[in-house]
């Protein structure tokens, strides 16, 4: 059985390669495999994994959202919306049109309904398959930012101890000096 491709799509383009460009990922991926030396260095990193997470959150409100609140789709009992998570996030999750229901069976009924125009089927097949890949890649950057910042905070208790340490053994060979 062939599976329709998502290129084939009239009404909803998926986000091509072009539209992640604009995105700082290269300076996110480098800042994971490098030694860390403080805390500093860690919430830089940290702030460059949040900054990313907000534009994936950005591009999937204006590329994507931003297609599919129109018509056609205007038609449907469903549709893309975002959510936003008490942990300081925002994805993309599939919505009645009285938003009184929320999630991946909406979607699922929709696809398998005859109410659904034939010719919006591959359109709402991308739609998930675009919904799945953001939702994905802004959890991973707000985890990482989220864990970034907390080995920070590991780092900031560390150097505190150690500095209490190095005030302890100062005040000893003071102490020890006629």
């Amino acid at each position: 059985m062939s599976h329709p491709h998502p290129q084939g799509n009239r009404y909803f383009v998926p986000l091509v390669q072009t539209d992640f460009q604009r995105l700082e990922h290269a300076a996110y991926l480098k800042g994971l495999l490098k030694p860390f030396k403080g805390k500093g260095e860690l919430e830089d990193w940290a702030d460059q994994c949040r900054a990313l997470r907000d534009d994936l959150i950005e591009l999937a409100e204006r590329r994507v959202l931003g297609q599919v609140r129109g018509y056609p789709f205007t038609l449907l009992g469903v549709h893309l919306a975002q959510q936003a998570t008490s942990a300081g996030t925002t994805f993309l999750r599939w919505r009645n049109l009285d938003r009184s229901s929320m999630g991946v069976p909406l979607w699922e009924q929709a696809m398998l309904s005859s109410a659904t125009p034939d010719k919006l089927v591959d359109d709402l097949y991308a739609q998930e398959l675009q919904r799945i890949a953001l939702n994905m890649q802004i959890s991973l950057t707000h985890s990482i930012a989220r864990q970034a910042f907390e080995c920070a905070e590991k780092m900031a208790r560390a150097e505190m101890i150690y500095l209490q340490r190095a005030d302890r053994q100062r005040l000893t060979t003071e102490e020890e000096s006629p």
